[in-house]
């Protein structure tokens, strides 16, 4: 499986973004997906995750309410729509798949994305 990330950018706080993560080479109907990101000085934390139904989420406590994860089986693709983004959120921002049961930790996914940065800055 090939993850492609994209929609990052630069932002204002207070302001949205809504990140894509197209994959190629195998659906990904089947996979558990989630987000990470590492932020400048910062070692790579959980940020989302999906089950390959879509019938269960996760958050880390630090963007609960504020993002949302989501995917499209049929466009093979993954979201994580980012609303009310502080300065804490600037990061790359990374997707993974894996083909067992979802995890908050990294180890617990077999492939990842190339990551695309998001800045939130006036």
């Amino acid at each position: 499986v090939q993850l492609q990330a994209s929609g990052g950018g630069l932002v204002q706080p207070g302001g949205s973004l809504r990140l894509s993560c197209a994959a190629s080479g195998r659906t990904l109907s089947t996979y558990g997906m989630g987000w990470f990101r590492q932020g400048p000085g910062k070692e790579r934390e959980f940020v989302a995750a999906i089950s390959w139904s879509g019938g269960t989420m996760y958050y880390a406590d630090s963007v609960k309410g504020r993002f949302t994860i989501s995917r499209d089986n049929a466009k093979n693709t993954l979201y994580l729509q980012m609303n009310s983004l502080k300065p804490e959120d600037t990061a790359v921002y990374y997707c993974a798949a894996t083909k067992f049961q979802v995890s908050q930790r990294q180890s617990g996914y077999e492939y990842w994305g190339q990551g695309t940065q998001v800045t939130v800055s006036s």
